[in-house]
């Protein structure tokens, strides 16, 4: 079956029908991942965004409902230059266009996606139908694009009531069993003394890190959350209660958290002027704050800063960042459309600590006189490189130094 993807400014790509047959208005975006698709579709930041892959075959490795970052898939459309019809994995539970379909995603595959994106890049971000409509009339469709706005749509992805995610418990020579949120310092000190090679000694200061956070309680306000996050968590010993974007300071407050994490989410941050309220009320106690991606906005938007729209915004697994602290620079996993200004921050309140390899945006916050950082990028991954999965422990020292004040 025929489909069409027309974009706001006119331009009409025509292929074939994959996934939903459903017509849909939302903002394109792309994603430069060579692997994680389904990653990228159960991302909960993608709400109200048809993703267009650069990679141009997707599918192959099929659906693995292991690897998902939520229960369903987020995108309004996806869009890929080839759609692998045969899976070659023995972890594959369905093929991508099972997944699709089952979930009511449309889409539109022998599109030149190459194409697409030079166009994205040299225009900036646009809004598109995709359609099997063969008869549309395009004088009627552009208003219509022209008009379309992805709105609040963190309400949209949101947990709808709290809930609890425990810990790591045990120790095995493979590392972490997740369980019960209780330490056995016996078990792990007899896990240390029972390496009888180098290659097993080696691995221990990586489970010592995955441990430290043992007994800590952290309080995970999820604006479209991946699940990844409070998995990193609770792979360090952390009990992790998640609550919905709308829950007030006071009620994470008497919840008696060791540290608070807000997690990534969908749109523009400013939509979220009652989240900004309840964090700015967050920022004046002394509990720890870690917050990624949309997370690191709201902070930012709470305390005075300002954000804007980027032309194209950062989507893929490849960013470098730099931390300028140390000089160091790691490969990260990304994103997103909105970036903090940099220009209009005050230093007494923060100050930049990434930045952005390529183009020199922001990447990250450290609070000047507080227990909290931000980051612009996903350390938590999934798809994506494991560098900057060492912040999951800055923060948990966090945590420490201030149950130990």
């Amino acid at each position: 079956m025929k489909a069409f993807l027309i974009l706001e400014d006119g331009t009409v790509f025509e292929g074939y029908h994959i996934g939903a047959v459903r017509e849909v208005v939302s903002e394109i975006v792309f994603n430069t991942s060579m692997a994680g698709y389904l990653e990228v579709l159960t991302d909960p930041s993608y709400a109200g965004q048809a993703v267009c892959m650069t990679y141009p075959l997707i599918g192959n490795y099929g659906v693995c409902h292991e690897d998902m970052e939520s229960k369903q898939p987020w995108p309004d459309g996806f869009i890929v230059r080839e759609l692998s019809a045969v899976p070659s994995n023995f972890r594959s539970d369905e093929t991508i266009q099972s997944f699709l379909e089952r979930h009511g995603v449309p889409g539109i595959a022998g599109i030149d996606t190459r194409a697409l994106v030079k166009l994205l890049r040299e225009k900036g971000t646009m809004n598109g139908m995709i359609t099997t409509n063969e008869q549309f009339r395009i004088e009627s469709i552009l208003p219509k694009l022209k008009e379309y706005r992805t709105g609040r749509v963190v309400e949209k992805v949101t947990c709808k009531e709290p809930y609890v995610i425990e810990g790591t418990k045990e120790l095995s020579e493979n590392g972490p069993i997740s369980g019960s949120s209780h330490f056995d310092a016996e078990q792990y000190a007899r896990f240390m003394e029972s390496g009888k090679t180098e290659g097993e000694r080696e691995k221990r200061p990586s489970l010592v890190r995955e441990l430290n956070g043992a007994g800590m309680r952290v309080a995970l306000l999820d604006f479209g959350a991946k699940d990844n996050i409070a998995h990193s968590l609770a792979q360090r010993g952390c009990q992790v209660m998640i609550y919905p974007a709308g829950t007030t300071a006071q009620e994470i407050i008497a919840s008696k958290p060791d540290g608070i994490m807000l997690s990534n989410g969908p749109g523009d941050p400013k939509e979220c002027t009652e989240v900004i309220a309840e964090l700015a009320k967050l920022y004046e106690t002394d509990f720890p704050i870690f917050g990624i991606c949309l997370g690191h906005q709201l902070m930012a938007l709470a305390t005075g800063a300002d954000t804007f729209k980027m032309k194209y915004g950062h989507r893929g697994g490849n960013h470098p960042v730099k931390d300028l602290a140390t000089g160091r620079v790691y490969i990260t996993s990304q994103n997103h459309g909105y970036v903090v200004d940099m220009d209009k921050l005050d230093a007494r309140v923060a100050v930049p600590a990434f930045v952005n390899v390529n183009d020199g945006t922001n990447e990250g916050l450290s609070y000047t006189g507080k227990r909290i950082f931000t980051v612009q990028y996903h350390p938590e991954a999934c798809a994506g490189p494991q560098d900057s999965a060492y912040l999951f422990d800055r923060f948990i020292k966090m945590m420490e130094e201030y149950k130990n004040a």
